[in-house]
C-alpha cells in the first residue's frame, strides 16, 4: 500500500474541500487544511488574473506549512458587467465576505438587463507549489447565465443563481457528482491532478 501523503490545500472554504476530497478519494493523499494552520497569515489576494492569484497562494502557504502546496483562485465573469465580479468575487460585496451578501449585490447590479444578456462564466486556476516552485497550473471554466431567483441547496458561493443552460439546472441543483464532472474546479483539478501525480511518483523515486 502506497504510504499517505500530507498536502495541504490552500483554502479555508469547507465547499471546495469536500469537492476535492472527493474527486481524489482513490489516491493516497492526506489533504490537510489552513484551519490546521492558524498562525499563517493569510495570503494576500491583489494579483490582476485568476492563474496569477492562484500561484502567488500556493508559494505563500507552501512556504509558511512546508508542505505540497495546491491553491486555487476561482470566480465568476459576468458579460454584462464587463467580466466583473472576476477575481474579487468572493468579497464582491465587501468584508465580511459573505455569499448572501454577494449574491444580493449581484442581482442587484444586474437588475433591468434581459435574460438573454446574462451570459456568465465560472473560471478556476490551479497552481501546485513543491519545495519552492510552481511545477503545475491548469485552468478550467463552465459557461452558463444569471437568474435572479436562488435555485437548489448544493453548491456555495454563487451556485443558486448559477443556471447552466443545457441541463436546465442551477449549478447548486447539481448532485456532487454530476457538478464535479462539470464544474470549472472539477475541470481544473483533472487538468493539474496528472501533472502532480508525475510530479509526486517522480520525487519519490529513489536516485539511480
Amino acid at each position: 500500500m502506497a504510504e499517505t501523503l500530507d498536502l495541504l490545500l490552500a483554502t479555508g472554504n469547507p465547499g471546495k474541500l469536500r469537492e476535492l476530497r472527493q474527486l481524489t478519494a482513490r489516491l493516497p493523499w492526506r489533504w490537510r487544511t489552513l484551519a490546521e494552520f492558524p498562525a499563517i497569515p493569510e495570503a494576500r489576494e491583489d494579483q490582476p488574473t485568476f492563474a496569477a492569484n492562484a500561484a502567488a497562494k500556493a508559494l505563500h502557504y507552501a512556504a509558511a506549512s512546508g508542505l505540497p502546496t495546491l491553491a486555487d483562485d476561482s470566480g465568476l465573469e459576468v458579460q454584462a458587467l464587463n467580466g466583473r465580479p472576476g477575481v474579487h468575487s468572493a468579497r464582491f460585496a465587501g468584508q465580511p465576505r459573505s455569499d448572501a451578501a454577494n449574491n444580493r449585490k449581484l442581482i442587484e447590479s444586474l437588475r433591468g438587463v434581459r435574460s438573454e444578456k446574462r451570459a456568465a462564466r465560472f473560471v478556476c486556476a490551479m497552481a501546485f507549489v513543491r519545495a519552492g516552485r510552481v511545477l503545475a497550473q491548469a485552468e478550467g471554466a463552465v459557461e452558463g447565465r444569471i437568474i435572479d431567483e436562488p435555485r437548489g441547496e448544493n453548491g456555495f458561493g454563487y451556485d443558486p443563481h448559477f443556471l447552466i443552460a443545457d441541463r436546465g439546472r442551477t449549478m447548486a441543483e447539481l448532485p456532487p457528482d454530476e457538478k464535479n464532472a462539470i464544474s470549472h474546479r472539477g475541470r481544473a483539478l483533472r487538468a493539474i491532478l496528472p501533472q502532480i501525480e508525475r510530479i509526486l511518483v517522480s520525487a519519490s523515486k529513489p536516485p539511480a
